[in-house]
């Protein structure tokens, strides 16, 4: 799925919601263990029960990773399962340069064909342009929610916070068609400043629900013409029961999101 066929499903769905799959064998329903493969199949359940409201699922890799060729095997079923409507994150964090980087573009766009990826922009230019691709969407991180970025995205340079630097500079390197940035929700404040700097491009806004960033704000700030944002909710969704329903609690609560965003598209 590319940024205009997002675009379309956004309209189609009412809704701007990505559903992250932060799917954790310690959190998920303790009935599943009987299953040969839990992960995946707590995956299939909340992907099957979320997806009339999600436009998005975000796969926090690192998840995936730790389990080593199993989890990557998971992971991989787990893109299978999303439906062909839906736009793919492989949130791995990634940057590095050259043919590095260029292997990590091989392993998630080619081998496997995720839509996105999201990239470090730390090193530079050579860092994020391996993975930009006509087909494909680099995801760069703009502006984050944790403690630790007050460390380096706020520090003064040129009269301006180095954040703001990574957003003028990275636009420059892509297209709205292919270059989208996060915005952690808890800088939903900001959000009106960032939107001068790059006015159309999407934001994935990552830290409503458990995180406590406010859709409200978030969608006040952040939408353009109908569209140019996506909402990522995780735990909120995927862990909203521990219960035999638990598909069915994830649903209801990707449905609330979906009906409130529904009022602000």
């Amino acid at each position: 799925m590319n940024i205009q066929q997002l675009r379309s499903a956004i309209q189609a769905k009412g809704s701007y919601l990505c559903v992250g799959l932060d799917s954790d064998l310690h959190k998920i329903p303790s009935h599943l263990n009987n299953e040969p493969n839990a992960l995946l199949e707590f995956n299939r359940q909340i992907i099957e029960a979320t997806s009339p409201y999600a436009v998005a699922y975000k796969i926090n890799t690192a998840f995936y990773e730790q389990y080593g060729t199993d989890g990557w095997n998971i992971m991989a079923e787990t893109l299978k399962l999303i439906p062909t409507d839906c736009f793919s994150i492989a949130d791995a964090k990634r940057g590095d340069i050259g043919n590095t980087g260029e292997m990590y573009a091989r392993a998630f766009f080619d081998e496997l064909n995720f839509d996105s990826i999201t990239v470090s922009p730390y090193m530079g230019k050579d860092s994020v342009q391996p993975f930009m691709r006509a087909d494909k969407t680099v995801i760069v991180l703009g502006l984050t929610s944790n403690p630790g970025s007050a460390d380096f995205q706020y520090l003064q340079a040129d009269g301006m916070p180095l954040y703001e630097h990574v957003l003028r500079k990275t636009s420059e390197w892509g297209s709205p068609e292919n270059l989208m940035f996060v915005v952690g929700a808890t800088r939903a404040e900001r959000l009106d400043h960032i939107r001068s700097i790059v006015p159309e491009h999407f934001l994935l806004v990552p830290g409503v629900g458990a995180q406590g960033g406010s859709l409200e704000d978030v969608s006040k700030h952040g939408l353009i013409n109908g569209g140019g944002l996506l909402v990522n909710s995780s735990r909120g969704i995927i862990y909203a029961s521990s219960d035999l329903q638990f598909a069915q609690a994830a649903a209801n609560e990707a449905k609330k999101l979906q009906q409130v965003m529904a009022t602000y598209l």
